[in-house]
């Protein structure tokens, strides 16, 4: 079943590229994403426990949510619709359909690495009732259908008239399309693939350019990624073209406004700016239709945007979006901590935008971004059971400030707008799909996970296994398996953070002089990395592969410090702590002292310490310090003390309190006022 789900896959890909080359496009990426049905995450490993807290607690959670929460009622309503209903009175928001296609989508991808007949079913049983809540030409979007004469506040009394505004129409089309794309190579079944077609085939009828459609574009980005999806899909270039449409036109419709990045035409954009979620999703979809498209005018757009994100707006979490007003992007350099918002969804988003950007460019940079996102912006969204949640991800909490909606100060069990935790449903179980690339001869190793993956490099299947304790470690094993020989090219990402930098363009950059060694081997022979073998952060290791051979990778994984550009005003006179791809942070639980008034040494000792007990298992550090404090007399004084610190990802599962990530430093690591 797996080999035929690649091979319709497959063909669809080659079809739709074809397509492109006969029209002198590019016709795809550069670079081909190793997709998640190829991957199978090892049992009892960081990712592995991950994924399995999603299939045993996450998802179930959802799905549960989606009964009681009325997400299910909703369609069956609409289903049966009646004069006497008052949507608004009972749905939340016109989006709430998406809970139910994230939460598919999420258990779609569970089922690929915990196959589960009883899980099918259930999905099967959910799909039956959003069938019949689809009218006969497709359009299916319960908060109108259920009662046209009054529907959602937000819904707009015709169909399409305030998608520019909040009624989240074609957000809810492109939840609906990436569910069903996934479920279909999960599975093989077309059921939802076929209600997602029909819904799109109606908007491509009714929304568009042409006289008679309405000319709007999304008011909430996502339809835009879903669509060149489905276009990769099934090569049915409608798709395409009405996803170039939501692009085109933005800036030239009704609605011209930052919040929804609609000032201007995208291509004249350089800067991320408004509402970071429908941002990232929109540059994301920016990067699919460039490379879809070739349209060189894109890729320069992109290129300027994400430079924008990663040297001025981007968090040492890789989080994004620094305001709580409008959940959106700060000016350059505007990243505050205690208020930082870093909605968990928009890290999913660049997630999503770094992979395209690596795709189309293949720079390990861009995994490098995606990567700090992933351990560190992401994760942090869900607690290590799977069981409770953030909203916005602060760099810094007092104890006093609610950075929740609801004014809490501590992971919820679901929100109102349950739109991270959905999302989280989808994104943590699609990990498998981020660890390999191809392009030609060559595969790309970009993460280390333990995993086993079935990978075709220049026409031939190779298998390989990956052993490691990655991110704890930094000892990573690379097996070949099955027979050969075969000739192909490893392209090995060598991070980043242990080259000495800590993220590109310089925002942030190390604070101490401490040196990181690595190296790579292949059967016990170490690869030469000098001589300019290290092209685009990849080392290149090009040989006839045989089963057994072992390629072996190590990196140290020294704590040390960071610091962020002086423009960064929260951060002057501080430091970040990061080992490996973990950034640290210091929390009230694990310290019997403000934690707000701790000054780390100016050359801290680190030492590292197992804590087995919080969060699934960490490894915390501990370093030299002072506790500020006044005597008696009112008198400033400084006592000695250790602090402990534990990975970002981690606070917060023993209860609300204080924290900080960027620490005051001793005057001998920054200079006065830097």
């Amino acid at each position: 079943m797996k080999r035929t789900i690649a091979t319709v896959a497959l063909a669809a890909l080659v079809a739709c590229s074809a397509d492109a080359k006969k029209q002198g496009r590019d016709g795809g990426y550069p670079i081909t994403q190793v997709p998640f049905t190829a991957v199978k995450v090892e049992a009892g490993t960081f990712w592995g426990n991950r994924i399995k807290a999603a299939r045993d607690v996450t998802i179930p959670l959802a799905f549960s949510k989606c009964e009681s929460e009325g997400r299910y009622e909703n369609f069956v309503k609409a289903a049966h619709p009646s004069a006497d209903y008052d949507v608004s009175s009972f749905m939340g928001y016109s989006f709430d359909d998406t809970d139910v296609y994230k939460t598919i989508e999420g258990a779609s991808y569970v089922l690929q690495t915990f196959p589960d007949k009883r899980l099918e079913a259930y999905i099967d049983s959910v799909l039956d009732i959003v069938a019949a809540a689809q009218e006969p030409d497709g359009y299916l979007y319960t908060a109108r259908t259920i009662n046209p004469a009054k529907p959602h506040k937000w819904a707009g009394m015709k169909r399409w008239e305030n998608e520019e505004e909040l009624s989240h129409e074609l957000y809810n089309l492109g939840h609906m399309v990436d569910a069903a794309c996934a479920h279909y190579q999960a599975t093989g079944s077309k059921k939802f693939l076929d209600i997602a077609m029909r819904y799109a085939d109606c908007v491509v009828r009714e929304v568009g350019p042409a006289e008679g459609q309405a000319r709007v574009v999304p008011g909430h980005q996502i339809a835009e990624m879903a669509l060149a999806r489905l276009y990769v899909l099934t090569g049915e270039k409608k798709y395409l073209d009405e996803a170039k449409f939501f692009l085109d036109w933005r800036g030239k419709t009704k609605v011209r406004r930052d919040y929804s990045q609609s000032r201007r035409p995208v291509t004249e954009q350089k800067e991320a700016v408004g509402h970071a979620v429908r941002a990232g999703y929109m540059y994301a979809g920016m990067a699919d239709v460039a490379a879809l498209t070739g349209d060189s005018a894109y890729i320069r757009a992109i290129d300027a945007i994400w430079r924008n994100i990663v040297e001025r707006k981007m968090y040492i979490t890789g989080g994004v979006g620094a305001l709580h007003a409008g959940e959106a992007f700060g000016a350059n350099y505007e990243l505050p901590n205690l208020t930082a918002y870093n909605e968990t969804c928009a890290a999913i988003s660049m997630v999503y935008l770094n992979q395209r950007m690596f795709l189309l460019h293949g720079d390990a940079k861009y995994i490098d971004c995606l990567e700090r996102t992933l351990y560190n912006g992401v994760i942090s969204g869900m607690s290590a059971d799977g069981g409770k949640f953030f909203y916005p991800n602060p760099l810094a909490a007092d104890g006093k400030y609610g950075f929740n909606h609801d004014g809490s100060m501590e992971r919820q069990p679901w929100f109102g707008c349950a739109c991270c935790p959905s999302n989280l449903c989808r994104f943590i179980p699609s990990m498998p799909g981020y660890v390999y690339a191809t392009r030609g001869d060559s595969l790309y190793v970009n993460l280390f996970a333990g995993n086993t993956a079935t990978v075709s490099v220049g026409g031939k299947d190779v298998t390989l296994t990956q052993q490691t304790e990655y991110p704890w470690e930094g000892d990573v094993a690379i097996t070949i398996g099955k027979s050969g020989p075969k000739r192909f090219t490893m392209m090995v990402r060598v991070p980043g953070w242990v080259r000495g930098e800590v993220a590109p363009g310089g925002l942030y950059t190390y604070a101490d002089d401490t040196h990181q060694s690595y190296w790579v081997s292949v059967n016990g022979e170490r690869v030469d990395l000098g001589n300019g073998n290290l092209h685009k952060g990849y080392m290149a290791i090009s040989r006839e592969w045989k089963k057994g051979d072992v390629v072996r990778l190590h990196f140290d994984m020294t704590p040390r410090t960071v610091k962020a550009d002086s423009r960064v005003r929260a951060d002057r006179g501080r430091v970040a702590v990061q080992r490996g791809p973990l950034v640290y942070c210091a929390e009230w639980a694990d310290n019997g002292f403000d934690v707000m008034h701790f000054v780390l040494d100016a050359k801290p000792q680190f030492s590292i310490a197992d804590n087995p007990a919080l969060a699934g298992g960490v490894k915390a550090l501990k370093a030299g310090g002072s506790v500020l404090g006044r005597d008696e007399a009112g008198r400033l004084v400084a006592r000695q003390a250790e602090a402990t610190l534990i990975p970002y990802y981690s606070w917060c599962h023993r209860g609300p309190g204080r924290m900080e990530v960027w620490l005051p430093a001793g005057p001998e690591v920054l200079e006065e006022g830097q």
